[in-house]
């Protein structure tokens, strides 16, 4: 997938619209009609141009980008977009919730929940020779995760162009308590269950995510590493979903138990 931008993509009138549209929603709390016309004759490409006026904005107001996060790690929804590689967003600090944290329905337009192994870096990936065990060896820990995924386009009437353009469907996500080392664990075969007052909503394991969620995460630092923007020292990285979306419910508390990493809880609103 290219995320490589040309000036003329950069300052396309469609694409320029495009991005106005997805920030007046996430402003207002509004969903959008898809970008989708005015994205797709710009290609991916030209979604990855939008999602940097997004980032830029973000930061512009004050938000400091503290990690990325990996989309389109299960196949089966890569086939269903019609790609044959996963997507990025960024993430940044207002991004980010506690353990248990009550997360504000009204930051949220149309939430869903996945769980996720969360992976903090502790050295930067800034090199051409990166290897699976050149990223092991940055990653300080991993972390159990659930990414609040939210879509600024009305009934995640989605496809590629807008999901890419639309900062890879992110909304919020919260990180647990129980950080691991590496070496004590096998990801491929971390077992999870997505819960709501004890009943599974979602299970899988860590093969889901792209056979084992580290290949998510060497896919992304060479991606970052040719786009220039090479991943760095203390970024967090989600690196894809383990099982199915659940739709959030207000008032509803769902945790997150992945074998091996422990728990994590994601506790909303009602309103």
């Amino acid at each position: 997938m290219n995320g490589q931008l040309s000036t003329a993509q950069t300052d396309s009138t469609d694409l320029l619209r495009a991005a106005d549209l997805l920030m007046t929603a996430l402003r207002d709390r509004t969903p959008c009609d898809p970008v989708r016309p005015l994205v797709e004759p710009h290609g991916v490409g030209g979604a990855y141009a939008i999602q940097r006026r997004l980032e830029a904005n973000a930061m512009s107001s004050g938000q400091a980008v503290i990690g990325r996060k990996i989309g389109l790690t299960a196949l089966a929804v890569q086939k269903q977009l019609g790609v044959s590689q996963p997507d990025f967003g960024f993430l940044t600090d207002s991004m980010e919730y506690g353990d248990g944290e009550e997360v504000p329905l009204s930051r949220l337009m149309q939430p869903r929940v996945e769980a996720e192994i969360g992976f903090v870096l502790e050295r930067d990936l800034a090199r051409d020779d990166l290897s699976l065990g050149v990223v092991m060896n940055a990653i300080a820990y991993a972390i159990p995760a659930i990414e609040i995924v939210d879509s600024r386009v009305r009934d995640w009437q989605i496809s590629i162009f807008d999901t890419v353009a639309d900062n890879a469907s992110a909304g919020l996500f919260v990180l647990g308590g129980t950080a691991r080392r590496l070496d004590s664990l096998d990801l491929r075969l971390c077992g999870m269950s997505l819960e709501h007052r004890g009943e599974p909503l979602s299970v899988g394991c860590g093969a889901a995510c792209l056979g084992n969620p580290l290949n998510a995460v060497l896919w992304l630092a060479r991606t970052m590493y040719r786009l220039g923007r090479p991943l760095k020292e203390g970024q967090v990285i989600l690196s894809g979903a383990l099982g199915p979306m659940v739709p959030v419910k207000g008032g509803a508390a769902y945790t997150a138990r992945i074998s091996g990493l422990g728990s994590v809880t994601a506790a909303f609103s009602k309103d």
